[in-house]
């Protein structure tokens, strides 16, 4: 099956992304202390590479999706909303706490704190993915009555999120950024749980973006 431009497009544009949030690692380590350069490690760079290529990757699966054969009966399509729901809210759930979230409440975003500048790398990229995954959740709600109903008061908080990817990445987040995040995942959450979809924290990894 060939891959859809769209799609080939993503993936070049993710290339770029990640080109220049490595260089910019790389340039801040570079000009630091020895205790930066241990920034960019192994570890660090595959977790970022995962984080890059979380979006299209995602965004490839939606399209796959799209054109996969419709469930015939409305029970059949609203599960399939919903598992579609799940997955999505799930992953923008998971890369929130993981990178936004957690890291934040560790002091890793502060001016002067060992690994700042690769952890706002991180932090950018995990808000522009965690934002384009809702906006799939809050789509695949639609499919299901009771799910779409309970998102629907959901949809200017999502939207609300559109931006703060690149606030983070610079550094000019602050505490109301990072609640709006959390605010508005626990809402979905809660969304989900009042409709029978549950929704968990699941990261992003390479191996499972790879599969």
């Amino acid at each position: 099956m060939s891959v859809p431009t769209t799609v080939r497009f993503r993936r070049a544009l993710t290339a770029v992304v990640l080109s220049t949030a490595l260089l910019a690692g790389a340039t801040a380590c570079g000009s630091g202390g020895g205790a930066q350069r241990e920034e960019l490690s192994a570890a660090s760079m595959g977790e970022l590479a995962a984080l890059a290529a979380a979006e299209p990757a995602a965004a490839e699966a939606d399209e796959r999706a799209a054109v996969t054969p419709s469930p015939s009966t409305s029970a059949e399509k609203q599960k399939f909303a919903k598992t579609r729901f799940v997955a999505n809210a799930s992953l923008a759930a998971g890369a929130t706490y993981q990178w936004i979230v957690k890291p934040y409440r560790e002091g890793k975003f502060k001016k002067g704190a060992k690994g700042r500048t690769f952890a706002l790398i991180k932090a950018g990229l995990a808000g522009a993915f965690a934002y384009n995954r809702l906006k799939a959740a809050a789509d695949n709600a639609k499919g299901d009555p009771l799910l779409s109903k309970a998102m629907a008061p959901l949809t200017a908080g999502i939207e609300s999120l559109k931006g703060l990817g690149s606030k983070l990445r610079k550094g000019e987040a602050g505490d109301a950024d990072i609640s709006s995040f959390d605010d508005v995942i626990n809402s979905v959450k809660e969304a989900g749980r009042s409709a029978g979809a549950e929704v968990t924290n699941k990261v992003p990894s390479a191996s499972q973006l790879g599969g």
